[in-house]
């Protein structure tokens, strides 16, 4: 028996709670993580684990061998890795998850360049609005809008992203200028279905004070993209991320409007499962990428605007 081998097959299936799902992530076959496990178990001489028809999760004997286990594996990775690093290669495959706002736009040629630096590099890039839990969805690292609240995740901010009110000059000569709050209600808006709880109300900040304006929503969505598009095509004014829209807003494509408002902000994060050493390649791609998204237009690395829910967390 390999015994490294039988404990990778081990820690896998304890980590995403199915065999199959441990084969796909290894790259080998189910039985062939069946028969690892097999032989672990007689090799300890107990059952490591318990299956149903639904989940495998660990016995308490399982579950102290996985404990002892996924330390020791991850120590023996970065030890490799360290070796493979300090003779000038960084490689391996880099599994990445992250919003599909700035994904697409900003980490995927990020991605590219990165590639080019470190040709060896294979990357699993998943662009998708979700949360999703980086240890079970095997990932090595997440870009993030939020501070993450899981206790198992380490973070690395990378910056601020701000969210202001844009128009298109067309619209706004077809509509007249807005100068208050309160004329909001009285235009076509789009906006985020998760910024705007209440149908009709939008929470601005001015000055460190909260207010909430009343809106007239033509369209909500969960899709950032769709929000841009409706905005450069002049069917409404609304929120945006300028990191979005920094062409257009540089153009003149879209113009501000209420500048003295802005609308929450969001801490932007790289985060790591706390469980796993920082493999060279995590550490290469992380430090690559946060010097380059810092400098993306849009992207602050001062502080939030006080009283705005960004300035307040970090308070």
């Amino acid at each position: 028996m390999d015994l490294s081998l039988a404990l990778r097959a081990f820690v896998r299936t304890v980590e995403r709670g199915s065999i199959s799902a441990a084969a796909r992530d290894l790259s080998v076959s189910q039985p062939g993580v069946s028969k690892h496990i097999r032989n672990l178990e007689e090799h300890v001489g107990a059952r490591l684990l318990e299956r149903s028809n639904r989940i495998v999760r660990p016995t308490p004997l399982g579950q102290t061998l996985y404990e002892a286990s996924r330390q020791g594996l991850a120590t023996i990775d970065a030890a490799l890795e360290g070796v493979r690093r300090d003779m000038g290669a960084v490689e391996g495959l880099l599994r990445v998850h992250a919003p599909t706002c700035i994904g697409a736009k900003h980490l995927y040629p990020l991605v590219l360049d990165f590639q080019e630096r470190y040709p060896a590099v294979a990357v699993d890039l998943a662009l998708e609005n979700r949360t999703v839990d980086l240890v079970y969805e095997n990932f090595d690292l997440a870009l993030r809008l939020g501070r993450p609240e899981s206790q198992g995740l380490i973070v690395r901010q990378i910056g601020i992203v701000r969210r202001i009110l844009v128009a298109t000059p067309e619209l706004l000569a077809r509509i007249g200028p807005i100068d208050t709050i309160e004329q909001l209600a009285e235009v076509p808006v789009v906006s985020m279905l998760s910024m705007a709880p209440p149908l009709d109300t939008l929470t601005l900040y001015r000055g460190g004070t909260a207010c909430e304006a009343r809106i007239n929503p033509i369209l909500r969505t969960n899709n950032p993209d769709v929000v841009v598009q409706t905005l450069i095509a002049g069917r409404a004014v609304g929120p945006v991320q300028p990191l979005l829209v920094p062409d257009e807003l540089a153009d003149g494509r879209l113009v501000r409007i209420l500048p003295e408002y802005e609308l929450h902000a969001s801490d932007a994060f790289f985060a790591y499962p706390s469980v796993r050493f920082m493999r060279p390649v995590v550490r290469a791609f992380t430090d690559f990428a946060i010097a380059r998204l810092r400098a993306v237009a849009g992207m602050a690395v001062t502080a939030a605007p006080a009283g705005s829910p960004s300035a307040a967390a970090r308070a």
